[in-house]
């Protein structure tokens, strides 16, 4: 060949599979020297042998093509307020260079996803650019916050850009410092960033408005629901999990099931809380010094000790139906008569605690323990953390109170 082609310009090729035009992606952390990265006309990333291709035509130099103007397309339909905290969704790749770029403005949005235009009225913001692996207890305040003014001002639904690892532990969080919601709270995020092959960010953030802008009164997450691109499932803020590292259906509803999913046709909900009337309300406040511990074989009461100390209330993931290694309960009754709060849950999952069976589950029930019922231990690890920080007493009756769907029917079999 014998032009180089450069990062947005404009091609076409010919190999012996067909012929390809779109613009030329930048290269990334996970590109190969032999691949050639072209964003289709379809919107779509293909990833093409550069030993395959038989003929390359430029159609337009990346140059020329940033220095025309860009079409914005005007939203319409219900006004849907967006707020970025970070991850891989929350860039966007500009078509004209092919280069990608953080979205700051709902102009920046539509111009990358011009499809939005056609679901919703959409009001971007940048609340702050956090790794997902850098969360706090203090950004979900934050967030609480924004989607509660968001809302009360008159936005018909609220969507949350947020990065997959910890976003869970986000929906959780909302879900129990919003209350009477008037529209959805809908966390979204991608396992694949815009610019890579098979990236799940357009659909994923498609399906989220089309989910903010349903009957939905509640917190939840909206992924891909299978690898294809057939539909998106809409978890509950209080009961999703990310149970794989990359798959692009890496979420799921453990102990539960999705409260409905979103198509390219529509929203199909059932089993959810439908928008109340009236004003949110927001009671944002969260406890710092909670301590999630993961019981192991041969965890020693130092150990625990510590962790319990530096706290001020803790959720524990037992084994089985509820359990810590019998030698530990002492330093745990001890903690416990100082005031703590210390809540158990399990790692399995799938299932309820239930520490009535056992001689060491009971013995755990009468220092004072309070069962986590089948809440997940991150769901769990939250709602106390909101609780320590907005009542003043009754801490075990609530914790065991189903506030947003976080608890299910007690099912030991």
């Amino acid at each position: 060949m014998d032009y180089e082609p450069s990062s947005g310009d404009s091609i076409r090729i010919k190999t012996e599979k067909g012929v390809y035009s779109g613009i030329v992606m930048p290269r990334h952390a996970f590109s190969r020297d032999d691949i050639l990265l072209i964003k289709l006309d379809s919107g779509y990333n293909i990833g093409v042998p550069i030993s395959e291709i038989k003929d390359m035509d430029i159609l337009e130099k990346a140059e020329k093509r940033s220095k025309s103007s860009r079409y914005v397309p005007k939203g319409r339909g219900p006004k849907i307020g967006l707020i970025s905290t970070g991850g891989t969704i929350a860039s966007y790749v500009d078509y004209r260079t092919g280069a990608v770029h953080p979205a700051v403005t709902s102009e920046e949005l539509l111009f990358s996803v011009p499809e939005l235009a056609d679901i919703a009225d959409i009001d971007a913001k940048v609340l702050f650019s956090v790794l997902s692996e850098d969360m706090e207890p203090r950004y979900w305040t934050y967030m609480a916050e924004e989607a509660g003014k968001a809302l009360n001002s008159g936005k018909e639904g609220v969507i949350i850009a947020h990065g997959t690892d910890t976003m869970g532990y986000s929906a959780a969080a909302l879900s129990f410092a919003l209350s009477n919601l008037t529209g959805p709270v809908v966390f979204v995020g991608s396992q694949r960033s815009s610019d890579r092959p098979s990236s799940d960010a357009t659909m994923n953030l498609l399906s989220a408005a089309r989910v903010a802008a349903s009957d939905l009164g509640e917190v939840a997450v909206v992924m891909h629901g299978e690898t294809g691109d057939e539909y998106c499932l809409i978890h509950r803020g209080t009961r999703v999990r990310k149970m794989h590292t990359s798959r692009r259906d890496a979420f799921v509803s453990p102990n539960s099931k999705p409260i409905g999913r979103a198509t390219p046709d529509g929203v199909e909900l059932n089993g959810h809380r439908k928008r109340s009337k009236g004003a949110v309300e927001v009671r944002p406040d969260f406890e710092e010094k909670v301590a999630l511990i993961y019981a192991y074989p041969g965890m020693e009461e130092s150990v625990l000790d510590s962790m319990l100390s530096d706290s001020k209330g803790a959720v524990i993931a037992g084994t089985g139906l509820g359990h810590i290694k019998s030698s530990l309960i002492d330093t745990v009754r001890a903690h416990i008569k100082d005031g703590k709060s210390i809540v158990m849950t399990s790692q399995c999952l799938y299932g309820t605690v239930n520490m009535n069976v056992y001689s060491t589950g009971r013995d755990l029930i009468k220092a004072g323990v309070i069962s986590g019922g089948d809440m997940l231990p991150e769901t769990a690890y939250v709602k106390l953390s909101w609780a320590l920080a907005n009542l003043d007493e009754g801490i075990g009756a609530f914790m065991k109170k189903n506030i947003a769907g976080e608890l299910g029917e007690a099912r030991y079999l």
